[in-house]
């Protein structure tokens, strides 16, 4: 039997099992319970009424936070020398081509979002077997394969994030950090369930979000009533 710490034991106190909370009460609730020496992210999870294994039901999407994730992103830009400077002014933290080509090649992915041009995909592809199992293969749906790579660098540092449904049917999101005031937290958490609930595919029947809960970084989940965020 796992043994509870002292500090787990006071959180697990604080939250009522039996109680569905409000969307603002339990990012109340989650920073008051959260105890760890960092500022921990506060996540999200919603289980949908969808079969992920069905292309149609597949959900898919992007989201820009209004209050950003809180978190350095740092991000790669794969562009020709005429996008450099565009990518340099943005913000990106590595700029080239050929060069981070090879680095990647030779194991080094230490970054957070990839973002790269249409005409340049036929190279990056060939880093698939890399890049895709850490979730960082660029993909025009994220929209970080374009021609405006110094606006996608910039929605990126903005707060621009992606999320997809797992073979579960639960989308996990970070959405802010507990250091964020209360109302910036349900700023952005309403942020991507609404986007979420704009995406619900024609052919999902029944309901389609059937649970929605809310954690920081190690703290016990909080179940959220859907109905709080989006009536």
């Amino acid at each position: 039997m796992i043994k509870l710490t002292k500090k787990r034991k006071v959180a697990l106190s604080k939250i009522d099992k039996k109680t569905v909370y409000s969307l603002a009460d339990a990012a109340a609730l989650v920073k008051e319970i959260s105890n760890t020496k960092f500022d921990s992210s506060v996540d999200i999870d919603v289980r949908l009424g969808v079969d992920p294994r069905k292309a149609n039901q597949m959900v898919r999407g992007i989201v820009t936070l209004p209050h950003g994730t809180g978190k350095v992103v740092r991000v790669l830009a794969l562009c020709t020398p005429d996008k450099e400077e565009e990518a340099k002014q943005a913000g990106a933290d590595y700029i080239g081509l050929d060069e981070y080509i090879d680095k990647i090649k030779g194991g080094w992915t230490d970054v957070d979002v990839i973002i790269t041009m249409p005409s340049v995909m036929a190279k990056v592809g060939a880093l698939g077997k890399i890049l895709g199992p850490r979730g960082l293969m660029p993909n025009p749906k994220t929209g970080t394969v374009t021609m405006e790579v110094g606006k996608a660098v910039k929605e990126v540092k903005a707060g621009k994030i992606d999320f997809k449904v797992d073979k579960f049917g639960i989308i996990h999101s970070s959405v802010a950090k507990v250091s964020f005031d209360r109302d910036k937290i349900v700023d952005n958490a309403k942020e991507l369930i609404h986007t979420i609930v704009k995406l619900k595919p024609a052919s999902a029947k029944g309901t389609y979000i059937k649970s929605i809960y809310m954690s920081s970084t190690m703290s016990p989940s909080i179940q959220i009533d859907p109905k709080s965020v989006t009536a």
